[in-house]
């Protein structure tokens, strides 16, 4: 099936149904409230509703590639830290893109398995998430500094996660303010925002005008929910910068996203930039 809209579509942030809720562990072990720690399946449950947890488990890549048809989505971002997003490269090369999560606690070891993840699947980007590193770790620290240097020098973008976390953690190490030093120091950086950058969202499109290599997407967000300074600033000069990023089966299924998909107000020529073109470019798809 195409897309709602008619185009081709490349989801930047999408997994796969999994048995129980262990990966988020690592969220669980640095929360203090007990919801988070003990009640909730998903750290954000809070936040959601409807999330899509009767999905089987059986055949979990099937699962997501049979949404992706359905759904008009002809290539998605996978981390190939684990099993399943190994196999789903192997079995799929054509439809999945490889990328890499990092933490920057590990140092040297962090970056090390970067560079062999690279030479064993085509990796096209490097993810990070901030608040979620044990102990956090800023968007701007120095331990931050060796991964942008090699992304810089491999010319991999890295999507990191800004904005006030949704799981209950402090939101200090992604304040929105601190990329603008990480632009600074790496003007040949190519940096793309994850999860809404909330509540700085509008100080985003400034940095975003500022710097050619700082892109947005749109990922864990309902259609519904799109900011309305990211709509605005991609109706008028930032076309080139928003990519659209989902959030199945983690939060949303894509049925809810692509229902509520073509209400957004975004113009004509921005349509697939948004949906394909802008990550097709980044991601060096071509």
């Amino acid at each position: 099936m195409s897309s709602p809209l008619g185009y081709p579509i490349i989801d930047t942030m999408i997994g796969f149904p999994t048995e129980g809720s262990d990966h988020y562990d690592f969220i669980r072990n640095q929360a203090k409230d007990e919801a988070t720690r003990s009640e909730y399946e998903f750290p954000v449950e809070y936040m959601f509703t409807d999330v899509p947890k009767d999905l089987s488990t059986a055949d979990p890549i099937a699962v997501t590639v049979a949404e992706m048809d359905r759904f008009g989505i002809t290539k998605a971002v996978i981390g190939v830290g684990g099993h399943t997003g190994a196999e789903a490269l192997q079995r799929y090369p054509d439809r999945f893109v490889a990328q890499v999560e990092i933490d920057a606690n590990r140092g040297m070891a962090g970056i090390r398995d970067l560079v062999r993840s690279c030479a064993e699947y085509d990796v096209r980007s490097v993810s990070a998430f901030p608040c979620g590193m044990a102990p956090q770790v800023p968007i701007n620290d120095k331990k931050m500094y060796p991964i942008y240097a090699k992304c810089v020098e491999l010319d991999l973008p890295i999507f990191v996660n800004a904005g006030v976390p949704g799981p209950r953690l402090p939101f200090a190490a992604q304040h929105v303010e601190l990329i603008d030093e990480v632009m600074y120091d790496f003007p040949e950086l190519v940096f793309v925002t994850r999860h809404g950058c909330e509540p700085w969202e509008a100080l985003a499109v400034k940095l975003m005008l500022k710097w050619p290599g700082l892109h947005y997407s749109t990922s864990a967000f309902s259609p519904t929910y799109y900011p309305k300074a990211i709509i605005d600033y991609a109706n008028t000069r930032g076309a080139d910068k928003i990519i659209y990023g989902g959030y199945f089966p983690m939060g949303l299924s894509l049925e809810r996203i692509m229902s509520e998909l073509p209400k957004v107000g975004f113009r004509d020529h921005v349509w697939p930039k948004f949906l394909h073109e802008n990550a097709r470019r980044v991601l060096k798809l071509d």
